[in-house]
């Protein structure tokens, strides 16, 4: 819901904290440092709640006292969606009232953390575009969408433990691979991938047996981060048949450290996702009824280990947009939870990879290069098809629009290292 905490004319005292960056007073992402806890961000600075309670800037019952001084967001992620927007509303108010620096740190003195323990961690495949492109590659004389598709939200059980915060380096790893001629061999990935995705933090979750309908979902949402999937296509390829993605996609998938809120999405959401006129009718539970879709921009720019020690700027890969999502989050949500299965506090969904219809919007190297078929050019002089050693992503996202303030996630950023 839209309110005063979105106004385009709120300000804040704290410098930067007013439009300039990422981190406006509209905006106010949560995050976890190892030596303070929780933390808000706010320009280039960052509220330390724990701080702002111990001055009595802050005052809340005990059970949201008690949570907002935890070393991660889960328990405050169980309260619910008005507990939420009770708390954002006094830091709101905290940050344009008087100011008190006391309570504040520089953003680049944290040591920020992973914002919450992911007990469960599961990965759709949500995007149209992508889905059909690889479709094309690998089924190229059939229909490039499976049959079940357009009907209900693609998805896998990831691996929780390894999904790691921005920074953390990426070791390619080995796998079992099957060369066109011959037998398997044990090696290190040769086609190690990115991929563009959206996490989604499960806030409020169900009991086991109850389903969470498309009327509330959005309301079980605390908050997005970005995310990128890192994948081995060449153990992939070999292994998904016939239960899916295993080894090839559980050894690192990194997140931005800042949630952005569903509260500060308001003015970015939209209705959707669209549909073509002749796409099957979606069955009644996973009918929208608000408005789902989240217009969120993104980026992804790459640099190679010559390019960072000649100080050349990062290349720009892919430039998409999470509205390019054929399912949102709440169906994601609505469907996961449709058999009764339960979800806690914590658990973290993804978006799967994020194309568009334009090349330049496709959101892995896999369909950038077509199988590799296509390689990209870079200012070292060096060509990929797919990752190489000393590589290094970075993914930014950020919402704009005339009627709201910009407001942005930060960076997801991952760097390759040798086998």
């Amino acid at each position: 819901m839209i309110d005063h905490t979105h106004d385009v004319e709120a300000t804040s005292w704290v410098a930067d904290g007013s439009g300039t960056n990422d981190f406006p007073i509209q905006n106010l992402p949560w995050g976890v440092c190892s030596k303070h806890g929780i933390v808000v961000a706010i320009g280039d600075q960052a509220v330390v709640l724990r701080s702002a309670l111990d001055q009595n800037k802050l005052q809340f019952a005990d059970d949201i006292t008690l949570a907002l001084r935890a070393s991660d967001l889960n328990d405050f992620m169980s309260l619910g969606q008005e507990i939420w927007t009770l708390v954002r509303h006094a830091l709101f108010e905290l940050l344009r009232g008087e100011p008190v620096p006391e309570i504040l740190c520089l953003q680049s003195e944290l040591r920020l953390v992973m914002p919450a323990k992911i007990g469960d961690y599961t990965d759709f495949y949500a995007a149209r575009n992508h889905a059909t492109n690889v479709g094309k590659m690998f089924r190229p004389d059939g229909d490039p969408l499976m049959p079940n598709y357009l009907h209900l939200p693609v998805g896998y059980h990831g691996r929780a433990s390894s999904v790691v915060i921005t920074g953390t380096e990426i070791t390619r790893p080995h796998g079992q691979l099957k060369p066109d001629e011959g037998d398997p061999i044990f090696a290190p990935c040769k086609l190690l991938d990115y991929e563009l995705e959206f996490g989604a933090f499960i806030g409020c979750g169900n009991t086991m047996g109850e389903r969470i309908t498309m009327d509330d979902a959005m309301e079980h949402l605390f908050g997005i981060v970005i995310l990128n999937d890192w994948s081995a296509r060449d153990v992939q390829k070999w292994e998904y048949q016939p239960l899916g993605p295993f080894n090839a996609k559980n050894f690192a998938s990194t997140i931005s450290p800042w949630i952005v809120t569903i509260d500060a999405l308001a003015p970015f959401r939209k209705n959707g996702p669209a549909r073509l006129d002749s796409d099957p009718p979606l069955l009644e539970y996973l009918q929208p009824v608000t408005e789902d879709v989240l217009d969120v921009n993104c980026s992804v720019s790459i640099s190679s280990a010559t390019m960072r020690s000649d100080d050349v700027e990062a290349t720009q890969l892919t430039k998409s947009s999470l509205s390019n999502l054929t399912w949102s989050f709440a169906q994601m949500l609505a469907h996961h939870t449709s058999t009764g299965c339960p979800m806690n506090s914590g658990d973290l969904i993804g978006s799967g990879t994020i194309s568009g219809e334009t090349k330049d919007s496709r959101g892995c190297l896999l369909e950038l290069t077509w199988r590799g078929t296509e390689p990209l050019d870079l200012p070292d002089g060096t060509q990929r098809r797919f990752l190489q050693d000393g590589d290094e992503l970075t993914i930014e996202a950020w919402c704009e629009s005339d009627s709201a303030t910009r407001i942005g996630f930060g960076s997801c950023t991952g760097r390759i290292l040798p086998a």
